[in-house]
Formats: C-alpha cells, sequence, structure tokens
C-alpha cells in the first residue's frame, strides 16, 4: 500500500472539472420540489385579476356612458340655438310682405353662413334656401314645435331640425315648414373635450387605485413570503412543528393540518425504523449463524460436491450479510432519517488515511496496489465521521471491486476540502454515470458481486454534506474517477 503526503506537489491539487459540471450537478441534489414563491405569485395574479377586471370594466362603462352624456350636453345648448334660429328665420320671413319675394340673405341672421336651410309650404314644395335638404317627413309635417335629428347631408354629418309654424302677417294661418341643418363637427369637439375631462381623471384613478391595490397585496403576502422563507430554509431531516403565529388567521388552519401531517409523519418514520432496526438484527443472527455452521461443516471431510454447496451458502450468507448492513447504512444516512448523530469538526485528512487503511487488507487480497495522497496538513470539515467513513469505503470498495489484479487504485485529499478516488479499471461510459448512483443500478456487463447500493450510499453522504459529485474518466482517459468536492 502506497502512502504519500502530496502537499501542494500533488498532481491534483485542484482537480475540479470545467466541462460536464453542469450534467453531474444533478448528482448531488435532492427530488425536486414544488417552487412556493411560483404558487404564492399565482395566488397573487389570480387576487390581482379579481380584483382589477372589476374596475377595467367599470372604466370601459364609465367611458361609454360618458361619451353618450357628453354627446348629450354637447348637443343641447347647441340644439338651443339652432331652435331660436330656426324661430328667428320664420318671424323674419313672417314679416316680408306677400308682395316682395324674399331671398335666403334676408332670412340668415348675421354672421351664420355656417347654417343652410329650405322652406317649403304646407304640401312640402320648396319654396327659397340656400341649400337643397331633404323633405321634411309626415312626421315632422303633423308635428306642432321643432323636431330634431342627426343625419347626413351630401356626406356630411348635420344636425336637422324641422320647425312648422304659421304665419300671422302674411296670409294669417298659413302653414309653413323649415328645414335647417347645421354640421357637427363643433359638437364632436366639444363633446370630446367633456368625455376627456371625465375619462381621463377616471383612468388616473383607477391608476392610483391599481397602485394601491398592488401595496396592498404586497403587504399582504409578507407574511406568507415569511413563512415559505422559514419552511424552506429547514433542515431536510427537521421535522418540528411550523409556528403558526407565523401565518395570518386564515392560513392557520392549514398550517396546523400541516402540523398534524408532520406529527404522523414523524410517528411512521419512527415506527418504520423501529422495524429496520429490529429487522436488521433478527436477520444479522441467522445470516451470521448459518455462516459459522457452514464454515464448520466445510472444515470437515465431505464429498466434493457437499464442499461447492457449503462454499456457495457461504458466499450466498456473506452477500446477504453485506446487503443488510448497506441497505442499514443507506437508510441511516437518508436526508429523511433523524439523525441522532451530530456534526463535528473533523479532519478530512486523518479519515481519509484511516479508511484507506481499513481497506487495504481487501486491496491485499485481490493484489491492488492501493495509495494514499494526502494533503500533508488537517483539511477541517464539519460533519458526521461515520457517514465520511462509509462515504470513502464505499468509493474504494468499488473501485477495489472493479479493478482487474494488479491494478491501481489512489486515494487523494486536497484544500478545500475535498477527495478523490481513482482506478484504472475499465471505466464508467459518460451516458452511465449519472445513473450509477441510482439505487440497485449495476452497470451492465461488469461481472462483479454487488447490490447496487455503495455508490448510491455515496449518494445520500454527499447530500448530507451538501457536497457535490462529479465522475469522470481517470488519468490518461483510463478507469474512473470520483471526485467529492465538499466546498462547492
Amino acid at each position: 500500500m502506497r502512502m504519500e503526503a502530496s502537499g501542494h506537489n500533488s498532481p491534483h491539487p485542484n482537480p475540479l472539472p470545467r466541462a460536464g459540471e453542469e450534467a453531474n450537478e444533478s448528482l448531488t441534489r435532492g427530488p425536486n420540489r414544488i417552487d412556493e414563491e411560483e404558487d404564492i405569485l399565482s395566488l397573487r395574479h389570480h387576487l390581482v385579476n379579481w380584483l382589477f377586471t372589476p374596475l377595467y370594466l367599470l372604466l370601459l362603462f364609465s367611458t361609454v356612458t360618458g361619451y353618450i352624456a357628453a354627446l348629450k350636453l354637447s348637443n343641447q345648448p347647441y340644439d338651443l340655438v339652432l331652435t331660436e334660429r330656426a324661430r328667428l328665420i320664420a318671424s323674419r320671413f313672417d314679416l316680408i310682405p306677400e308682395d316682395i319675394t324674399p331671398g335666403h340673405t334676408d332670412l340668415l341672421p348675421d354672421a351664420v353662413g355656417h347654417l343652410t336651410f329650405t322652406l317649403f309650404d304646407a304640401n312640402a314644395t320648396p319654396l327659397l334656401g340656400n341649400a337643397t335638404l331633404p323633405r321634411p317627413r309626415p312626421l315632422d309635417l303633423a308635428a306642432e314645435g321643432p323636431r330634431l335629428r342627426s343625419t347626413s347631408v351630401g356626406g356630411e354629418k348635420v344636425r336637422l331640425l324641422t320647425l312648422r309654424f304659421h304665419t300671422t302677417r302674411r296670409t294669417p294661418g298659413s302653414a309653413y315648414v323649415l328645414v335647417m341643418a347645421e354640421p357637427v363637427k363643433d359638437r364632436l369637439f366639444l363633446g370630446r373635450s367633456i368625455l376627456g375631462n371625465i375619462v381621463i381623471p377616471q383612468f388616473i384613478f383607477i391608476l392610483i387605485a391599481g397602485f394601491a391595490v398592488w401595496i396592498g397585496l404586497k403587504r399582504g403576502f409578507e407574511p406568507l413570503e415569511k413563512l415559505r422563507r422559514a419552511v424552506s430554509q429547514r433542515r431536510g431531516d427537521d421535522l418540528s412543528p411550523l409556528d403558526e403565529a407565523m401565518a395570518p388567521g386564515e392560513v392557520r388552519p392549514l398550517i396546523h393540518e400541516v402540523n398534524a401531517l408532520i406529527e404522523r409523519l414523524k410517528a411512521m418514520m419512527e415506527q418504520q425504523k423501529r422495524f429496520v432496526a429490529n429487522a436488521a438484527h433478527q436477520l444479522r443472527t441467522p445470516f451470521a449463524g448459518l455462516r459459522a455452521q457452514a464454515e464448520l461443516a466445510r472444515r470437515e471431510e465431505v464429498p466434493p460436491a457437499v464442499r461447492t454447496a457449503l462454499e456457495g451458502i457461504c458466499e450466498g450468507a456473506g452477500r446477504c450479510s453485506r446487503l443488510v448492513t448497506q441497505l442499514l447504512t443507506l437508510a441511516r444516512n437518508e436526508p429523511e432519517a433523524r439523525h441522532e448523530e451530530a456534526m463535528i469538526d473533523l479532519d478530512l485528512n486523518r479519515i481519509a488515511q484511516e479508511t484507506a487503511m481499513d481497506w487495504a487488507p481487501e486491496a491485499v487480497r485481490k493484489d491492488i496496489d492501493l495509495g494514499f495522497e494526502g494533503a500533508g496538513m488537517e483539511l477541517p470539515l464539519h460533519g458526521y465521521e461515520g457517514a465520511l467513513r462509509d462515504l470513502i469505503g464505499n468509493l474504494l470498495d468499488n473501485a477495489i471491486r472493479y479493478t482487474p489484479r494488479g491494478g491501481r487504485v489512489t486515494l487523494r485529499t486536497g484544500p478545500g476540502p475535498w477527495l478523490r478516488v481513482e482506478d484504472d479499471g475499465p471505466g464508467i461510459l459518460p451516458e452511465e454515470r449519472e445513473k450509477v448512483f441510482d439505487r440497485f443500478y449495476r452497470v451492465a456487463g461488469s461481472g462483479q458481486p454487488g447490490s447496487g447500493l455503495g455508490l448510491a450510499i455515496v449518494h445520500e453522504v454527499a447530500q448530507r454534506h451538501r457536497a457535490r459529485i462529479v465522475v469522470e474518466s481517470g488519468e490518461g482517459g483510463r478507469g474512473t474517477a470520483f471526485l467529492v468536492n465538499f466546498g462547492r
């Protein structure tokens, strides 16, 4: 066995690879969690939709009704003026003697050149005017007083007034119908001005209300954000109840039910833990007795066929004992397990050296050159000593198992801290490097006995220490190297 204190002369003082880190990053991550922030944002958006949609509908309704009201308000003064001018034209016509034929300029008031009119007799025959306007309708001829409507004349929108009147001086009692038209451009301008004065303040009010609602929602969700942060910062093995005082009153029943679920989960995990411990104890004893009895029987003089069967029993009992041990180790290092062991300050270099010494006999038995290249200094690490020994031991076991006789396995440590186990075995294909950490997964065609739990244990221990694992090829592209970086 090679023992070296490599220090700064180590061939891999900083072996963190540049390429493939993103692909291997997922090896140390736990299961994907639901993004609580996204859920809270969706709830916020849901509330915003329900609050702002009525505001927008109210603004739309107010705009439509305001537009109608603005048109009505703008029409009223113009209609009043138009009606008075029509009465003035009618009175002027009544003052002109019958033996004089009036012209349209004689009837129009001064400075009202934009007005157009046509005077009809009682039979709707045009008499005079400055434009050709539509004939009065039967309803207009029968009506008493002015009638107003909006229409188009010559492609221009106008306000049309129809006034039926009787003369008092020109053939008293004679009936005439006056039709007047006025462009609506000025009316529309006034209506838009009124609408702007109505809608713009309302729009500003909606913006202020929306900002106030948004601030209110943000402040209202602060307790939920605080609760979310508290839950997200918890350790995986922390099953203590949530503080109901952190949540608003509406959420406290939910927190209460979650705490009840946590208590039931704790009870189930304790029951499972006791079952696993009892089952392991009960399994270890029969396997140990079976192997001991088979070993004793193998020492006796027995036929070759019986000896072969006894050797198979010994080997099978050994594999079963190892499987039980690995299952217990895996369960002990799962993030969901409640760990009685406390994290302490450790020296990674010392633990790696002692673990390498423990595996030296196995390497010698297989004629493997097991080497340790230490950092030459203490590598402080806050963690679990037993779990770290399981991690290093399973990495060395995996390397020794898959390295052919006469091969080399090297364990290196360095500041960061980090450790690296490298072998010159057959290697692992890049597409299978992420799968080797799955439970009970074994590389096809390896031909080596095992349960496929060793690297799963390595993965769980790395998660407990928030470490990152990178799998790559060894020196010269031969073999496999497992790098565990505890400094991230």
